[in-house]
């Protein structure tokens, strides 16, 4: 591999924002960092599960891999909060900020295609305020009759809104404040970034599944289900850490004793690579919807992948 130069002042990139994605297991932090270090870069996660403390082999945070590049939007939040996409807009607006105010490439990085494609278009959601009276009219219905009134209001693009009863009381909350509020609902209207260059890692199918299953057995050597157990004993519960899903909810039905270790490790397996499908799935729909993927290979030489993201920036 080309030794890599980091510069120390900023390289006049044309893109505002290079996003570097791709399904799990593609190695997309190698890709982020390497570009970081040819162009004065800092890179901001794209990984909805990366933002937690204490959750680090499970999550692939593989912090030594960034060497001296700074990161952010990565242990931010205890483990057992919900984080939204709220909150990570808003995150990443003060990140992204941040970086470029030291004259320095901000890169996007990540696996979380609601996150890049939100972040890409402007997605813009002001705080509302939390309505006392509206959610005790809504306490005791279920999640289907929550569905069902939240539909009313819009379109249901995002199944995070109803996951739990509790998500869809906050959505319903939304939408009822920017129906009586239309001067703030105007504020929601997208303001997409310019100039942003979107890489893909693209990974064939076989060689994904052999690094996702490599992962999964190193992982769990590397101490994994311990991991788990000591979120467990600090008080988070087992439907905290399940909603997180993946690792952090099969381990945990092992370790309260819904499953055996061997079904555990089967399951998360297939679980696993089903995720990476659903990350492609995404990828492929941002394509339909508009957003120009350019694809490089995962085992491209790093100086030729280098050099190929500076030549498509320079069109």
């Amino acid at each position: 591999m080309a030794k890599i130069y980091q510069s120390h002042r900023r390289i006049d990139m044309n893109s505002s924002l290079i996003v570097i994605t791709g399904p799990t297991a593609s190695g997309k932090t190698r890709r982020a960092v390497d570009i970081a270090k040819s162009i004065d870069g800092e890179i901001i996660s794209a990984d909805s599960r990366q933002i937690y403390r204490q959750m680090d082999i499970g999550t692939g945070k593989d912090l030594k891999e960034y060497e001296s590049i700074p990161y952010h939007l990565i242990d931010i939040c205890p483990a057992g909060y919900k984080y939204n996409l709220f909150e990570y807009l808003r995150d990443f607006e003060v990140a992204y900020n941040d970086i470029q105010s030291r004259a320095k490439n901000p890169i996007l990085c990540g696996g979380t295609g609601l996150y890049v494609e939100s972040v890409i278009k402007g997605l813009r959601l002001p705080q509302v305020p939390e309505n006392k009276e509206l959610r005790k009219s809504l306490e005791g219905k279920t999640l289907e009759e929550l569905t069902t009134i939240l539909s009313s209001f819009k379109t249901l693009h995002n199944k995070t809104d109803i996951d739990t009863a509790k998500r869809a009381i906050r959505a319903i909350e939304i939408q009822q404040y920017y129906q009586q509020h239309p001067e703030e609902a105007v504020k929601t209207t997208p303001c997409p970034m310019d100039n942003v260059l979107i890489i893909g890692v693209d990974i064939d199918r076989e060689n994904r599944r052999k690094r996702i299953s490599t992962r999964l057995t190193s992982r769990l050597e590397e101490g994994m289900i311990e991991e788990v157990s000591q979120l467990l004993k600090s008080g988070i519960t087992p439907d905290d850490l399940i909603y997180y899903g993946l690792e952090y909810k099969f381990i945990t039905l092992y370790l309260i004793g819904q499953i055996s270790y061997d079904k555990m490790v089967s399951e998360l397996e297939i679980a696993i690579h089903q995720f990476a499908k659903r990350q492609m799935t995404w990828f492929r729909g941002m394509e339909r919807r508009g957003f120009s993927i350019n694809w490089l290979p995962w085992d491209m030489p790093s100086d030729e992948f280098i050099n190929e993201v500076k030549r498509l920036d320079e069109k």
